[in-house]
């Protein structure tokens, strides 16, 4: 049975492009140093994981995730690095597997890749995939990923890729062990898949109230049972933000949630971004913007209701600026983490 000391806790930044305090955008060559401070500043102050997301768009820094991380690698000592996720049905899984087993050695062990299909599409036309095999090319693929992580050889045969027969990959990491999870955004088909390969589910619940997510849960759970295998934890993944109070919180993050859910809802033809839904998601939904109080009742309450052992909260929505993304940091890990723990020991 998981404890309130079991539970673990990250967060998670897909590198989105930053203005500074004058509202004057930086490069992406500066928004990417800011992460490395960023992954920097959660393992000194005792975060449990730090994931970093891939995106092909103008308005992320990061399409190479693996690169930050083994930067990050040599300047952590303790947080666990992984992705958040790894669009892997464009990604060849024998290379993804040999990159990890590289950060795995240079971190001494702290790797973890998150597979999942990813929220957008620009992967695939950008390295010669056709959306129109979307669902073979990432069961395929993860399969595939699955067998690699064994470490030892490979007999594998499918429709996407070069088949493998009797094939070993190197290097092989030091504890034979790279974890790996899988992104789920509300499928079920993707639940019952998780559960059948026998991969810890991580829950992308990005809107509404997390308790919605409670079904899927109780599904990955029953599969497992009914599959003969055993518990595995789920993790939760939600977007935030950190301030002193609530009120500062939400002028820093309303603006910047704008504009980033603004033109993601204007290129799916979504209804216009209002303040209504903003506050709407913050008081009663999935995002988690406030003071230290605010969020970690918020994040109790997320973890009791899906029956979570793990909560990763996405610190950067939008341009917002350095600064408050190392104070919505450093208030996470040294006030929402405590009072989160004191209040499901209760």
């Amino acid at each position: 049975m998981t404890t309130n000391q079991d539970i673990k806790f990250g967060l998670d930044t897909f590198g989105d492009m930053s203005n500074d305090l004058d509202g004057n955008p930086i490069t992406a060559g500066q928004t990417i140093r800011n992460l490395i401070e960023q992954g920097k500043l959660a393992d000194e102050l005792g975060i449990d994981h730090f994931n970093v997301g891939e995106h092909h768009r103008d308005d992320f820094a990061v399409s190479a995730p693996d690169t930050v991380l083994a930067g990050l690698a040599t300047v952590t000592k303790n947080i666990i690095l992984g992705t958040g996720v790894t669009v892997l049905s464009s990604e060849d899984p024998v290379r993804l597997y040999q990159r990890f087993a590289t950060i795995d050695a240079m971190s001494n062990g702290r790797t973890e890749i998150t597979a999942g299909r990813g929220s957008f599409t620009e992967s695939f036309p950008l390295f010669g995939f056709s959306t129109q095999d979307y669902e073979v090319l990432f069961e395929e693929k993860l399969e595939l990923l699955k067998e690699l992580l064994k470490e030892k050889p490979v007999t594998w045969s499918g429709t996407t890729r070069a088949g493998l027969k009797n094939q070993e990959v190197y290097p092989k990491t030091e504890s034979g062990n790279i974890g790996l999870r899988v992104g789920v955004g509300g499928s079920p088909d993707s639940v019952i898949r998780a559960a059948r390969l026998g991969i810890p589910m991580a829950l992308a619940i990005i809107g509404g109230d997390p308790a919605r997510f409670a079904p899927f849960t109780k599904l990955y759970r029953d599969s497992l049972t009914q599959l003969g295998k055993e518990p595995l934890p789920v993790s939760i993944h939600s977007p935030g933000h950190v301030a002193e109070t609530d009120d500062e919180a939400f002028e820093q993050q309303w603006p910047n949630y704008a504009i980033s859910f603004g033109r993601i809802g204007r290129e799916r033809g979504w209804g216009p971004m209002s303040i209504d839904h903003f506050i709407q998601e913050v008081n009663q939904g999935s995002l988690y913007v406030g003071s230290p109080d605010t969020v970690a009742k918020k994040i109790v309450h997320a973890i009791e209701s899906v029956g979570a052992q793990r909560f990763e909260m996405k610190y950067a929505t939008g341009p917002i600026p350095q600064e408050h993304n190392l104070k919505s940091i450093e208030l996470y890990a040294t006030e929402v983490v405590p009072r989160v723990r004191k209040l499901l020991a209760k």
